[in-house]
């Protein structure tokens, strides 16, 4: 089909659409932003004639791929961490592509121009295909790799669990509150632009470094469509920005999207391919030299930046304190040590740091092993079970992490959280950030202005409330991670599975009381609250709680 064909007829499709006369169209989604029909073009004008013979193409490579994955026995080369953390990646990933499949039709009614429509629903039908090949490459994982306890439980497990629940309200912010704020601004501008870099670019490389070469084809397959999903969200940009009074609005979800993005795709991806990862060239690019180049100078300064001769005010101050977070104040490191302390609640292995791992850590980022490496030494002496309880429970200098209300991820970087009593409950939050988008952008109202349609940030939010007071063993029995013996669990903090000594059971974990930070909390006096914030915020890097009064750091 040439292409003048294709522009021929994708013209025409937009003479089809009309307005009708007899009644008044009801909103099924609304939005507080202004709308006016302008000719916004889409760019890559694809009709479905051209679209069907693209796509079955690129799966014919994908299932291809898996094939002779197959058959050149990939499964008994790949590295075993590496698939392990894949058990978490691969349970989350199909949820934001089919939330974004389901997010296109909050646009149909909400921005007025028929040949944008074409392109979301487009879009509609590459979000369901990336799902399908996501959930597939999964089963392809547990049905050839030697440990498929936890690939065969993910779709049920991912929601459930410490980590897996931060993905789930990662994903349902496409779909929820007003249709800009979340198709267009968090999906479309931010996720999709500028972060889908690190998650279908960047990791590819590290799975392909540790012999796994079909995550490469199925995720290269999905990147390849984001340039459509980038110009579908830059062409709603600009019908908003033709209105002065979106501008605010545009603000303020910009803010709230960048800083969300930042605390839950940095954090997942940054632990999969600093962590999971047995690949320690010293030529390999660590994740901070990553985002510096994919999200920094690639979307920050390339796309971002030249908004501002729009009228429309950047956030310059959370982008640089991400890059801060990410470099000096060892953001992913923390988040990688949380995960590992939380290992028995999870459904895969988390293998312990070597001292090729340390070398390498300390060559990327200077000062590391003074911060983490007497940690991962402990979750290495601790990884057996019979002399010790798990780590989270034992005496390593590590604080049980406060719960962020508004991203989920804990509050890590320790003098940053902030603590807020909000509709009657005290609450914590990561930074001044996530604070602001519960407290006062998440709400009817903002700076003056009614804002009705935004969401709100509501419900049992926080995982460790959900178990407080429990004992553990009935925590991994009543959320099924236990193996089909019914008494050894499918978590273990290292990679031994040969050995049924090494492995941890149900009833090592009898007896040890869970308790949530967040309840502790709310229980406890103005006075002794005030006095543990402080505290609190005293403590870190690596977890490590305040110094007392008369005893070193």
């Amino acid at each position: 089909m040439s292409r003048q064909s294709v522009a021929k007829a994708h013209q025409k499709i937009q003479e089809l659409s009309w307005e009708p006369k007899y009644h008044e169209p009801v909103s099924q989604y609304g939005t507080d932003y202004t709308f006016h029909k302008a000719q916004k073009k889409d760019p890559l004008k694809q009709v479905l004639r051209s679209y069907f013979p693209m796509q079955e193409e690129k799966d014919n490579r994908v299932y291809g791929a898996q094939d002779g994955a197959i058959r050149g026995n990939m499964f008994r080369q790949v590295q075993e961490r590496w698939l392990e953390w894949q058990k978490l990646f691969l349970s989350i990933i199909p949820l934001p592509e089919i939330s974004a499949a389901r997010a296109m039709p909050l646009l149909f009614r909400t921005v007025p121009n028929p040949e944008l429509h074409n392109g979301q629903a487009i879009q509609m039908i590459d979000e369901v295909r990336h799902s399908t090949i996501q959930q597939n490459l999964k089963r392809l994982y547990m049905n050839n790799y030697i440990d498929p306890a936890g690939f065969n439980s993910s779709l049920r497990n991912f929601q459930n669990d410490y980590c897996g629940t931060i993905g789930r309200q990662f994903a349902e912010g496409f779909i929820t509150g007003d249709a800009i704020t979340a198709a267009s601004i968090y999906l479309t501008i931010v996720a999709e632009t500028a972060f889908t870099n690190t998650l279908f670019v960047a990791m590819p490389a590290e799975a392909a470094a540790n012999g796994d070469y079909l995550l490469p084809t199925v995720f290269h397959s999905v990147q390849s469509d984001e340039s459509r999903h980038i110009s579908n969200g830059y062409a709603t940009l600009l019908m908003a920005l033709s209105d002065e009074s979106n501008h605010q609005l545009l603000e303020r979800d910009l803010r709230y999207a960048w800083w969300n993005n930042h605390r839950v795709v940095d954090a997942a991806i940054g632990t999969f391919i600093e962590y999971g990862t047995k690949d320690r060239r010293k030529e390999r690019e660590s994740y901070a030299e990553m985002w510096r180049r994919w999200i920094y100078d690639d979307y920050y300064r390339s796309y971002l930046i030249p908004l501002e001769k729009y009228g429309l005010k950047i956030p310059h101050d959370l982008v640089e304190e991400s890059w801060n977070r990410i470099v000096n104040k060892g953001y992913v490191h923390e988040v990688a040590q949380f995960f590992a302390t939380g290992w028995p609640v999870n459904y895969w292995r988390i293998d312990p740091m070597t001292d090729q791992d340390f070398e390498w850590f300390e060559a990327k980022y200077p000062g590391w092993y003074n911060k983490y490496g007497k940690w991962w030494e402990n979750y290495n002496r601790l990884r057996y079970p019979g002399r010790n309880k798990p780590i989270a429970f034992e005496d390593v200098d590590y604080q049980y992490p406060h719960r962020c209300w508004t991203c989920m991820v804990p509050c890590l970087i320790r003098e940053d959280m902030v603590t807020e009593k909000v509709d009657g409950q005290w609450r914590t939050y990561c930074s001044e950030t996530c604070a602001w988008t519960d407290i006062k952008a998440f709400r009817p109202e903002y700076e003056g202005r009614p804002t009705p349609n935004m969401g709100r940030l509501t419900g049992h939010r926080e995982w460790e409330t959900l178990h407080h007071n429990q004992d553990l063993a009935d925590i991994v029995t009543g959320l099924g991670y236990v193996r089909d013996d019914g008494k050894t669990l499918i978590p273990q903090p290292h990679l031994d599975l040969d050995d049924e000594k090494k492995l941890w059971k149900v009833e090592d974990l009898r007896g040890i009381t869970f308790q949530s930070p967040n309840v502790l909390l709310n229980e406890m006096s103005d006075a002794e609250r005030e006095a543990h914030v402080a505290e609190y915020k005293a403590g870190g890097p690596a977890g490590r709680p305040a110094a007392k009064a008369g005893v070193g750091a």
